[in-house]
């Protein structure tokens, strides 16, 4: 089989998610489409409005085949982080060829001479980053500056999917993985636009404008029809704010992210409301988006710790959903990995390294189930 994969999140699956399904195969020649998709909570330290079973589904209805879950220690991290798990677990699969996704230039060629500006980084990179650093500028900033010193494109660092892309680029060669980039220019509006468009929104602005009529002309007919249940994300938001006045400045220190002091200040801000901590501690250093980041992963107990020894160890795929008609030929080829399939709970093929892993993603969906009211069986689904 020649399996094109996507890396996702699906919060909701929208009209531009569609596009990029719907042109999949007519940019790559596959046997079948396997999504790997964070669960319920987001790289950018949000919680899912929607089940993970719930947005696999939709997955498949929009023409994957089928829908694996990314590990929640590598989904609440950093985009390297992010990244590296997605193509780890891809990269054990020797059926998966390709990675297909979104970008603001649609060119692949850019996306692996970008990486390898990056993959080893020079002494010149290192040393313009910290001099930028030293002076003040946000990461990003400093990032940014060390990259176009070295011969790189701003856009390649200067648009969400782009970056994103870049990450994915340099995981795949981090890994020697035999996977070759697909992308697809993005359609509508951009990944952090808040405002809705008329029929392409991102998913940031469907959330924040989640009871607006406009939605219905921005997702599919069976993603509307389940946004009526979408979970209330300030009930987590609490959550967050709870852990983070019953932990440590220790515990803190030991998630991504979170050092220089950050922990302390943090800590400081434990007893306001998770949208003033959230305001108090975002800087030009930090951005909002991690600092949800570290405040989500410390509710979930996600140690960056655990998180390199998860990366550095034999895991397993779980399949959260299979289009029933070719089930039986994408299990056998999901199969050939080194990693167990594991379609339920049970962990008894497991190493031990990848049972704590495992074990991590269960806490992770019960926390969600806890917070959203529910208890949905965790086993894979036929479509």
């Amino acid at each position: 089989m020649k399996i094109l994969a996507i890396i996702c999140e699906f919060n909701p699956l929208h009209n531009g998610h569609k596009y990029l399904l719907d042109n999949a195969r007519k940019l790559y020649d596959c046997d079948c489409i396997v999504c790997i998709m964070s669960g319920s909570f987001t790289q950018r330290g949000e919680m899912c409005i929607l089940d993970k079973y719930t947005r696999a589904r939709h997955a498949i209805n929009a023409g994957a085949d089928c829908v694996i879950q990314l590990p929640a220690p590598f989904t609440v991290a950093p985009a390297e982080i992010f990244a590296k798990g997605a193509i780890k677990i891809l990269s054990s699969i020797p059926d998966v060829t390709a990675l297909l996704f979104g970008s603001e230039n649609g060119s692949a060629e850019s996306f692996t001479s970008s990486a390898d500006l990056l993959i080893d980084e020079s002494d010149l990179f290192k040393k313009v980053l910290n001099e930028n650093l030293e002076s003040g500028e946000s990461y990003i900033k400093s990032f940014t500056e060390a990259f176009l010193c070295c011969g790189g494109n701003r856009e390649m660092v200067s648009n969400p999917n782009n970056i994103l892309g870049l990450e994915y680029a340099k995981a795949i060669k981090r890994a020697d993985a035999k996977i070759d980039i697909v992308t697809l220019k993005r359609a509508g509006s951009g990944y952090n636009e808040s405002s809705l468009c008329e029929n392409f929104s991102s998913a940031s602005a469907i959330r924040n404008n989640l009871y607006d009529n406009a939605v219905k002309n921005n997702v599919p007919d069976f993603v509307y029809a389940d946004l009526k249940n979408a979970a209330d994300v300030k009930e987590a938001e609490n959550a967050m704010r709870f852990s983070l006045f019953k932990n440590s400045t220790e515990q803190l220190k030991d998630i991504y992210g979170c050092g220089e002091g950050l922990e302390n200040k943090l800590k400081s801000l434990e007893n306001l409301t998770y949208k003033e901590i959230v305001e108090k501690a975002t800087s030009k250093r930090y951005s909002s988006s991690r600092i949800k980041r570290i405040l989500c992963a410390n509710m979930l107990g996600l140690y960056c710790e655990d998180t390199e020894k998860f990366l550095n160890s034999h895991l397993y795929i779980k399949p959260l959903a299979v289009k029933k008609e070719c089930a039986d030929e994408i299990l056998s080829a999901l199969a050939k990995s080194g990693y167990p399939v594991v379609c339920g709970v049970s962990d008894e093929n497991l190493s031990e390294t990848a049972k704590q892993c495992f074990n991590k993603d269960k806490y992770v969906y019960s926390v969600y189930k806890h917070i959203t009211r529910t208890n949905n069986k965790d086993y894979m689904i036929l479509i």
